[in-house]
Protein backbone atom coordinates (compact mmCIF):
# COMPACT_ATOMS: atom_id res chain seq x y z
CA UNK A 1 0.00 0.00 0.00
CA UNK A 2 1.44 3.37 -0.96
CA UNK A 3 1.99 6.05 1.63
CA UNK A 4 -0.73 8.29 0.17
CA UNK A 5 -3.29 5.50 0.37
CA UNK A 6 -2.32 4.74 3.97
CA UNK A 7 -2.70 8.41 4.95
CA UNK A 8 -6.03 8.57 3.12
CA UNK A 9 -7.26 5.45 4.91
CA UNK A 10 -6.13 6.87 8.26
CA UNK A 11 -7.95 10.15 7.61
CA UNK A 12 -11.11 8.28 6.60
CA UNK A 13 -11.08 6.05 9.69
CA UNK A 14 -10.39 9.02 11.99
CA UNK A 15 -13.24 10.99 10.38
CA UNK A 16 -15.72 8.15 10.80
CA UNK A 17 -14.61 7.70 14.42
CA UNK A 18 -15.08 11.45 14.97
CA UNK A 19 -18.60 11.30 13.54
CA UNK A 20 -19.51 8.37 15.77
CA UNK A 21 -18.05 10.00 18.91
CA UNK A 22 -19.78 13.31 18.13
CA UNK A 23 -23.09 11.51 17.55
CA UNK A 24 -22.75 9.58 20.81
CA UNK A 25 -21.92 12.75 22.76
CA UNK A 26 -24.80 14.60 21.10
CA UNK A 27 -27.58 12.07 21.55
CA UNK A 28 -26.56 9.59 24.23
CA UNK A 29 -24.72 11.58 26.88
CA UNK A 30 -25.49 14.30 29.41
CA UNK A 31 -22.88 16.57 27.75
CA UNK A 32 -25.01 17.55 24.74
CA UNK A 33 -25.63 21.15 25.92
CA UNK A 34 -21.91 21.75 26.46
CA UNK A 35 -21.18 20.11 23.11
CA UNK A 36 -23.66 22.40 21.34
CA UNK A 37 -22.15 25.44 23.04
CA UNK A 38 -18.60 24.45 22.06
CA UNK A 39 -19.63 23.62 18.50
CA UNK A 40 -21.50 26.90 18.09
CA UNK A 41 -18.61 28.89 19.54
CA UNK A 42 -16.07 27.25 17.23
CA UNK A 43 -18.28 27.85 14.18
CA UNK A 44 -18.92 31.53 14.99
CA UNK A 45 -15.30 32.15 16.03
CA UNK A 46 -14.08 30.57 12.79
CA UNK A 47 -16.30 32.74 10.60
CA UNK A 48 -15.50 35.92 12.52
CA UNK A 49 -11.79 35.03 12.47
CA UNK A 50 -11.88 34.74 8.68
CA UNK A 51 -13.69 38.10 8.44
CA UNK A 52 -11.10 39.68 10.76
CA UNK A 53 -8.29 38.32 8.57
CA UNK A 54 -9.96 39.75 5.44
CA UNK A 55 -10.39 43.12 7.18
CA UNK A 56 -6.77 43.16 8.33
CA UNK A 57 -5.58 42.31 4.82
CA UNK A 58 -7.70 45.07 3.30
CA UNK A 59 -6.53 47.59 5.91
CA UNK A 60 -2.82 46.86 5.55
CA UNK A 61 -2.51 46.30 1.78
CA UNK A 62 -1.46 49.43 -0.10
CA UNK A 63 -3.86 50.61 -2.80
CA UNK A 64 -3.00 49.73 -6.40
CA UNK A 65 -1.46 52.30 -8.72
CA UNK A 66 -3.88 54.21 -10.94
CA UNK A 67 -4.17 52.85 -14.48
CA UNK A 68 -2.84 56.10 -15.92
CA UNK A 69 0.40 55.71 -13.96
CA UNK A 70 0.81 52.10 -15.10
CA UNK A 71 0.21 53.11 -18.73
CA UNK A 72 2.81 55.89 -18.39
CA UNK A 73 5.38 53.44 -16.99
CA UNK A 74 4.68 50.97 -19.82
CA UNK A 75 5.08 53.70 -22.42
CA UNK A 76 8.39 54.78 -20.88
CA UNK A 77 9.58 51.16 -20.79
CA UNK A 78 8.67 50.68 -24.46
CA UNK A 79 10.53 53.85 -25.44
CA UNK A 80 13.59 52.82 -23.44
CA UNK A 81 13.45 49.36 -25.01
CA UNK A 82 13.36 50.88 -28.51
CA UNK A 83 16.38 53.06 -27.71
CA UNK A 84 18.32 50.07 -26.40
CA UNK A 85 17.27 48.00 -29.43
CA UNK A 86 18.38 50.75 -31.83
CA UNK A 87 21.74 51.04 -30.07
CA UNK A 88 22.29 47.28 -30.25
CA UNK A 89 21.37 47.14 -33.95
CA UNK A 90 23.77 50.02 -34.72
CA UNK A 91 26.66 48.20 -33.04
CA UNK A 92 26.17 45.05 -35.09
Amino acid sequence: MSRDRAIGLLIMVASIAGILIYGWLMFLSQWFILLLQITGFIAVAGILGILAWIGYTLATTPPPKPIEEIEKELKETEETGKEVGEAVSEET
